[in-house]
């Protein structure tokens, strides 16, 4: 089953500012988002809604099946929206949302690969289709590549010893299943710090597979130069590299100067894009956490385009 969609007020409070606009929400999953959404939509507002993964939009397809007109649902990386919108002859949008998060149908379907907690295939692929998976990752990657992947990715300290010993098992039997990685982490981590070491694994594992870090990049970047003046885009991150990213991307946007300090005179002529609307991250209240518990890391950060 999909996730409860977290800081549901206060994505209409960011990202509505016309209810007549057209919004996308990059980052579909089960739809819980978008149906907030276009509840709160004219009939002339429309939704476009993103994902790569089948099982996703097969279940937000039946979900939002009340607003098949105000409604695009198409298979696509969020880096790739203007494709979408060019496709459909969108010069422009009202609002970009992308919830960063990994849904709970995913993680808690072992098949998947997501999970440390359940037994299957070692994929976590977002698209099952096509790419890398991760099991190809574990059995194939340098050494040096995958202490890169588990320090950048996962920030472990231990990134050198998990990987090692991961290279070492491989040579005679090959790491296939979620277990079978987790057998191996469970040997060099201290049982005190067992299940953030194996989160931290599995989520360098997950953002090297789908180059989730880079995807964001490319989306920030993109959005831009298909808001409208006023529009806005809003970004719910779960984990310290995802925040970091869209905060240096919209510190940068509202500065204008990016003159070294000793110039006495500004000779880049940069205009700011954005006005962060967000000054510290928006995070869930006690109520909301009680409720649903994956709101606890969710961290919201919205900004308005200007030019």
């Amino acid at each position: 089953m999909y996730h409860e969609p977290v800081l549901k007020e206060e994505v209409i409070q960011y990202l509505l500012n016309d209810k007549n606009g057209i919004y996308l929400d990059g980052t579909l999953g089960g739809g819980g988002h978008s149906e907030i959404i276009l509840n709160n939509l004219t009939k002339a507002g429309i939704l476009i809604g993103l994902d790569m993964d089948n099982d996703a939009q097969k279940f937000a397809t039946k979900r939002l099946n009340k607003w098949t007109d105000q409604l695009v649902i198409a298979k696509k990386n969020f880096r790739d929206f203007e494709l979408v919108l060019q496709e459909k002859g969108i010069p422009k949008l009202n609002g970009i949302l992308l919830d960063l998060g990994v849904s709970s149908y995913q993680i808690d379907t072992p098949e998947k690969g997501f999970s440390f907690s359940q037994d299957g295939a070692l994929d976590m692929r977002m698209d099952e289709t096509g790419g890398t998976a991760a099991v190809d990752l574990i059995n194939t990657a340098p050494l040096s590549e995958l202490i890169r992947i588990f320090r950048e990715y996962g920030e472990e300290r231990h990134a050198s010893r998990i990987a090692r010993v991961i290279v070492a098992e491989r040579q005679s039997n090959p790491v296939n299943t979620t277990f079978g990685l987790t057998k191996l982490i469970h040997r060099v981590s201290a049982p005190q710090h067992r299940v953030k070491t194996l989160a931290r694994i599995f989520q360098a594992l997950r953002i090297a597979v789908n180059d989730e870090l880079q995807n964001l990049r490319t989306c920030l970047q993109k959005s831009t130069g298909y808001l409208r003046q006023g529009g806005r885009i809003v970004v719910i991150s779960y984990h310290s590299l995802e925040d970091r990213i869209v905060k240096n991307f919209f510190r940068n946007e509202s500065s204008k100067c990016e003159c070294p300090p000793e110039f006495p005179i500004c000779i880049c002529n940069k205009m700011d894009t954005l006005k962060i609307l967000t000054k510290r991250p928006v995070t869930a209240s006690d109520a909301e956490i009680n409720l649903n518990a994956r709101s606890r890391s969710a961290k919201l950060r919205a900004a308005e385009f200007i030019l």
